[in-house]
């Protein structure tokens, strides 16, 4: 693959920006809403996993996407086992099983537990468990694909407290799987057990100490950098960004309404853009108060733009095939039919995987041996 080595060499310029995956990602997740056909779920979690794959970087944080399908796989069980437990108020036809049903007070009307357990209901309830599975998935595939340290370099300085704050707690996941994994390495190395309920206890406890350790030396980072510092703008400054920020969401929340509403479709877009604009204006006058510079900034370059739009072109399709063909993209229950893959839906779900050929592949960082006093590997005596 000449051609391909040769976009993805180069250093950090050929990276690709980070707020490119997270658009790709949501608008994925936004096309996983539009349908509840099994088909086009798997589709694109077939499309996520590939692009995962191919552009995953070898690093703690880009390892948390196989958590993400594990919570993914345990809600869709869940739903499952609410639909059997609780049952549904849909009518069936195809009994599967019936189980003793336990007598409620009048006041649980509407709720039962046990009865018929109908296919009709088994399959509605998986529709649904895998519309949110793939939704969870596709947010994996942005904690899996975007730096998140990078990430916060490249937001609006009146964001930037905030984000430091999110990105915090979008690296402990990541960062504590990376920990587990390490010490039960560790420990087979060492001949000691690593599952079980023992294993369990004497895992816990240095991956617990090790965040704690983790968490005062990034407070101890944070405050030697300056964090927090802001700087002295003028009050007529403080009190138009105030009116902008909230002004710009209130008019953002009113052209949302608009838009979903079939009375305010002839004010619902004027009124969202004018908010919008007036809340990045907002964020603009914002920025002045955070005193902080970027080292080497991304650029957003033409593949961060082709990545971002291969996403927005899979959620504009799948929503404009939503509303032309809705049988098509929410198979019905009742009767109960066999899902059909509709050709052009899945031709428009194919779009996502542009960003395995086009991304700039990952660098794989040299390998680095823990140290014994590493608090990940640390071991209670």
């Amino acid at each position: 693959m000449p051609s391909h080595s040769g976009i993805r060499s180069g250093g950090q310029s050929s990276q690709l920006h980070p707020g490119a995956w997270w658009l790709w990602s949501l608008a994925l997740g936004t096309a996983a809403t539009r349908t509840t056909n099994p088909l086009l779920l798997t589709l694109l979690i077939a499309t996520s996993a590939y692009v995962v794959a191919t552009c995953r970087p070898q690093a703690p944080w880009a390892r948390s996407y196989t958590a993400f399908v594990k919570l993914a796989l345990a809600v869709l069980l869940i739903r499952l086992l609410f639909a059997v437990t609780l049952g549904s108020p849909l009518p069936g036809t195809h009994v599967i099983v019936t189980l003793p049903e336990v007598p409620l007070p009048h006041w649980a009307q509407g709720i039962r537990l046990g009865g018929k357990v109908t296919a009709e209901t088994l399959v509605k309830a998986f529709y649904e468990g895998l519309k949110l599975a793939t939704l969870l998935i596709c947010v994996g595939a942005a904690n899996s694909l975007a730096n998140p340290t990078r990430l916060l370099k490249s937001l609006p300085g009146a964001l930037y407290e905030m984000g430091v704050a999110v990105v915090v707690a979008l690296t402990y996941a990541p960062n504590l799987i990376a920990d587990v994994q390490r010490l039960r390495a560790a420990r087979r190395l060492r001949g000691r057990p690593d599952t079980g309920i023992r294993g369990l206890l004497q895992v816990g406890l240095p991956v617990l100490e090790g965040a704690l350790e983790r968490s005062v030396a990034l407070a101890a980072a944070m405050d030697a950098r300056g964090y927090g510092r802001t700087a002295d703008v003028p009050p007529r400054v403080r009190r138009t960004t105030t009116a902008l920020t909230l002004g710009g969401l209130l008019g953002v929340c009113a052209g949302t309404y608009g838009l979903l509403t079939a009375e305010g479709g002839t004010y619902g877009l004027p009124v969202l853009l004018t908010g919008l604009t007036a809340a990045l204006a907002g964020l603009r006058l914002g920025g002045r108060r955070t005193l902080r510079t970027r080292y080497r900034p991304d650029r957003w370059n033409t593949r961060a733009w082709l990545v971002a739009g291969s996403g927005a072109a899979v959620a504009a399709l799948l929503t404009l095939a939503a509303t032309r063909d809705p049988a098509a993209l929410n198979p019905g229950v009742i009767p109960l039919v066999a899902p059909t893959l509709p050709l052009w839906p899945a031709a428009a779900v194919l779009l996502g995987l542009l960003p395995a050929f086009i991304s700039p592949a990952p660098r794989s960082p040299s390998p680095r041996i823990p140290s014994p006093q590493s608090p990940a590997l640390k071991e209670p005596s």
